[in-house]
């Protein structure tokens, strides 16, 4: 039976905290278990994400510069060199990494001699196993154009 005397906020502040209220609480939702077990609530709410975060966009190879994604984060530049070695020359390979520790991030840029040994490696390479994981190889994109639309979606 609710009490006849009225709560003053902060015990009504208290009481919800401790789930102790004298009023009339509104119905508790009931909330799906997440299949991990933990009682994780959050996580059942949250979307389904496919395996790969997003899919990679394939950009036409318009320079001598090509992009490698989904690369294994053992990979080295010796290693990217020598694979793309097999195409064609390589003038310079760059993997991308953190700036703190120093790990891979998955990605690497690479410099071919000429735009048709850029398209040859592109057409050989792409989808191809290296190290367990198939790789992702296409044109990179120009950096003025990638500044470009990060100033449009700022």
């Amino acid at each position: 039976m609710p009490s006849s005397k009225k709560e003053t906020w902060w015990q009504r502040i208290a009481a919800f905290f401790l789930g102790k209220s004298s009023q009339a609480s509104p119905p508790k939702r009931s909330v799906e278990k997440s299949d991990s077990g933990n009682g994780d609530t959050a996580a059942a709410k949250r979307p389904v994400r496919s395996a790969g975060l997003r899919k990679p966009e394939i950009v036409e190879v318009s320079s001598p510069r090509i992009y490698v994604g989904n690369l294994s984060f053992e990979a080295t530049e010796g290693d990217l060199f020598e694979l793309f070695s097999g195409v064609g020359s390589v003038q310079n390979v760059e993997i991308v990494s953190n700036k703190h520790t120093q790990k891979s991030k998955g990605f690497a840029f690479v410099q071919m001699q000429t735009i048709d040994e850029a398209k040859r490696a592109v057409a050989e390479l792409h989808d191809k196993d290296y190290m367990g994981r198939k790789l992702v190889v296409s044109g990179a994109k120009a950096v003025e154009e990638k500044r470009g639309e990060r100033r449009q979606s700022d």
